[in-house]
């Protein structure tokens, strides 16, 4: 039995099983029963194919686990981040290192299509997935008609 240690972020949870993604792999890995995991819940630990014919895995170690959120502020935009928008064309991503843990992303969008967005940002797993690789606990979504700001936070 081959055992694969890091990060795994829970992406599914039913009371009978879950489904881990490996944040840093990308594999993906279906637990045989759920050991008490919760979807948006980041482990760090060990998976090992369940015998005999591997196609399922167990938890077999959990170091360390945590919750991630990811939420839609009412506060618009910084300044900063309005600025950032102002300087680039519809359609357009900048990121930004946060001074300390993070990063933030500025998007710019039709103004009319804002809402959409936001909702696409809200349900992408990769906004989870990035924010375990970066080690932030939390995701703040601001915005306003035409910008989308996702704030990756300690």
């Amino acid at each position: 039995m081959t055992e694969t240690e890091g990060r795994f972020l829970v992406t599914h949870a039913e009371e009978e099983s879950a489904v881990l993604k490996d944040v840093d792999r990308g594999q993906v890995h279906t637990l045989g029963d759920n050991p008490g995991v919760e979807e948006g819940e980041l482990l760090e630990g060990a998976v090992a194919p369940e015998p005999p014919m591997e196609v399922t895995y167990e938890l077999v170690e959990i170091e360390t686990r945590r919750n991630l959120t990811v939420d839609h502020s009412p506060e618009p935009p910084t300044k900063q981040e309005r600025d950032i928008a102002a300087e680039q064309a519809e359609g357009e991503l900048t990121t930004q290192e946060r001074a300390g843990i993070g990063e933030l992303h500025v998007l710019t969008v039709p103004d009319d299509e804002t809402d959409e967005a936001v909702e696409d940002v809200l349900d992408d797993e990769a906004t989870l997935v990035r924010a375990a690789r970066l080690d932030v606990n939390r995701v703040e979504i601001r915005s306003e008609p035409g910008i989308v700001c996702v704030r990756y936070l300690p």
